[in-house]
């Protein structure tokens, strides 16, 4: 099995070179906007954001950013909802010379 590389910023650990598959989004379940799970909410759209990129054979994600998408559902009877989504560009790294 091996581990994806996941870098905050445009640069991969060890400074190997990659180029761009394209952009990746994934997200987390629903929940209640007043649960306390952020943490939890996070991990799960990094690990979504990971199966995504994976699906198009990527070695890496850089640029990795979080967003949270929330849905107000007070005005059909229900609580308001959110969701932690992950975005990223999934990258391959470039073949040694």
């Amino acid at each position: 099995m091996e581990v994806m590389q996941v870098s905050y910023t445009n640069r991969l650990e060890g400074g190997r070179r990659h180029h761009s598959i394209g952009r990746v989004k994934a997200s987390s379940g629903w929940r209640a906007v007043n649960a306390p799970a952020v943490e939890a909410d996070r991990l799960a759209a990094v690990r979504a954001l990971i199966r995504e990129a994976e699906e198009y054979e990527a070695d890496a994600i850089v640029g990795l950013d979080f967003e949270v998408d929330s849905v107000n559902c007070t005005d059909i009877g229900g609580a308001p909802l959110q969701r932690v989504a992950a975005t990223g560009i999934a990258v391959k790294f470039d073949e040694a010379a």
